[in-house]
């Protein structure tokens, strides 16, 4: 899946963002899709950039359809 790498059995980006603002505005829209689909981010915030983790805890902690498909959300709110 684009901008993403499987580590540890998790689904992993990393992004870089103008600011601390643009970075906590794209968290919020990351978190009201990822409430809607009832499947949450592992996540991480410092400054400017969000560090993301999915995979499913009930599956045993891998990935799953789940993640792949926040992963697919995720994505298309990076492209607007």
């Amino acid at each position: 899946m684009e901008g993403w790498t499987e580590q540890d059995n998790k689904l992993v980006r990393t992004l870089k963002f103008a600011d601390f603002s643009e970075a906590f505005a794209f968290m919020t829209r990351v978190a009201l899709v990822a409430e809607r689909m009832g499947h949450h981010p592992e996540w991480s915030n410092v400054y400017n950039k969000v560090h993301i983790a999915l995979s499913t805890h009930d599956a045993g902690d891998r990935v799953t359809e789940k993640d792949l498909r926040l992963a697919e959300a995720i994505n298309g709110l990076l492209k607007g």
